[in-house]
């Protein structure tokens, strides 16, 4: 199946997209935040350094600036640490933290919070430069804070990392949602496909009613069309009955009026079986694979054998079955009785002193039905002869139309099964039919 025709597909597949993008969204926006947090937190380091060194910072009598002490904070005492500071004077440094050693910055002439740098190894930083003023002092005095960049990197980096992560077992968990969402919603349209099965196979009449309130008017519909087709189909039988009927009986009267030795009564003769065959050759278009039907196999051979009981006795003939009591066809018990009627009928007119009707399983939907006979038989070469209309092998055989055998085949083709002759193992015709069951 192409994944673009699935719905199932389809369904699982934008779910994914869209989860993928909320969440690619939600990690950056997430990951914005954090970073303004993070680099926050720093920023109010770097603040409260400023805050405690501007404080303490006095103007001595000469008008010189003078640091009133150093933040209390280690980091700004370890060597090229990253966290410097320094006071200045008018643009020059009057004092500085001991991690600058004896270097100093150059930060640009103005206010700012955040800015880039690059400390006295080469190192990246974050500056911030203040300036201020003091009673008795006419100078331009200056506070410059920074803080090691790759610190601040390293802290977002810890922060990033279980976001990613966290984020990644939603989008799994989501998706595993997603799925099973997609599957109960969908759960439905696959219970109303084996409800279809069934009708087509026989085993129901109608579709039940969806739990799910959309599919039930698709489902009214659909046994709605049944309903239709079970009108349709007899109406079409009655239309053929009354058909068969308008035309046998003139034929009748026409044959009545005949003398016996009249070439007409041949005529009249190919004409009954010319309309037996197309009226039950329609009969059997209009009702093949009716939906909703099944049949049992065992009533309708003993109907059948009840039938032709008379002529079975008169022949002397045994009747072997085998015949599962649970196997059945899925069709109407009709079309099932014409084609094992034919058959047996067949069989009960050529066999000698047997007959074997067999019926079992054939794979998981159809099922196997053979009548066999210890009669003359057929050779190989006369099997398409015996099954094309009024195809008839032995005109000085038993009376009959040639046309059984042509119609069993037709309606086991329309049923989507098959009729096969072959070589019984009794020794005479064996006739078998695989139906859908």
């Amino acid at each position: 199946m192409i994944l673009r025709d699935s719905i199932r597909a389809r369904l699982i597949g934008l779910a994914a997209l869209l989860i993928g993008a909320a969440l690619v969204a939600g990690y950056m926006a997430i990951g914005a935040i954090l970073d303004r947090f993070v680099t926050d937190r720093f920023d109010a380091d770097a603040e409260a350094a400023a805050d405690a060194l501007i404080a303490a910072a006095s103007i001595d009598a000469s008008g010189r600036l003078v640091a009133g002490g150093a933040p209390i904070d280690p980091r700004f005492d370890m060597p090229l640490s990253g966290w410097f500071w320094q006071l200045q004077q008018d643009g020059r440094v009057v004092a500085k933290s001991a991690s600058l050693y004896d270097n100093v910055m150059s930060p640009p002439a103005s206010d700012f919070v955040g800015g880039q740098g690059t400390g006295p190894d080469g190192a990246p930083l974050r500056v911030l430069r203040h300036e201020f003023s003091l009673p008795d002092s006419n100078s331009t005095l200056a506070v410059v804070v920074t803080a090691p960049r790759q610190e601040i990197d390293a802290s977002l980096a810890r922060v990033r990392r279980p976001l990613a992560v966290s984020l990644s077992v939603l989008g799994v968990v989501l998706a595993l949602a997603s799925t099973l969402q997609v599957a109960a919603g969908l759960g439905s349209l696959d219970r109303l496909g084996r409800d279809l099965r069934a009708i087509r196979a026989g085993r129901a009449d109608t579709l039940p009613l969806p739990r799910v309130a959309e599919l039930r008017p698709l489902a009214s519909e659909i046994n709605g069309l049944i309903e239709q087709n079970r009108q349709v189909l007899s109406r079409a039988r009655e239309h053929v009955g009354n058909l068969a009927h308008s035309l046998k009986t003139p034929l009748a009267a026409l044959d009545n009026a005949l003398p016996e030795d009249d070439p007409g009564r041949a005529l009249v003769a190919r004409m009954d079986r010319q309309i037996g065959w197309h009226l039950r050759r329609a009969r059997s278009s209009g009702t093949a694979r009716a939906l909703g039907q099944r049949t049992q196999v065992t009533p309708v051979v003993d109907d059948i054998l009840l039938v032709l009981r008379g002529p079975i006795t008169e022949s002397g003939l045994q009747v072997d079955l085998d015949l599962p009591p649970t196997l059945a066809f899925a069709g109407e018990r009709q079309d099932l009785e014409e084609m094992i009627g034919n058959l047996v009928e067949n069989a009960v007119k050529w066999a000698n002193t047997r007959i074997h009707i067999t019926a079992r399983p054939e794979g998981r939907d159809r099922l196997f039905i053979a009548i066999e006979d210890d009669g003359p038989g057929l050779s190989a070469e006369d099997h398409a002869l015996a099954m094309a209309r009024g195809g008839r092998l032995d005109e000085s055989g038993p009376p009959g139309s040639g046309l059984g055998l042509a119609i069993v085949a037709d309606l086991a083709a329309l049923h989507g099964g098959a009729l096969r002759l072959e070589r019984a193992r009794l020794g005479g015709l064996a006739a078998s039919l695989i139906l859908p069951a």
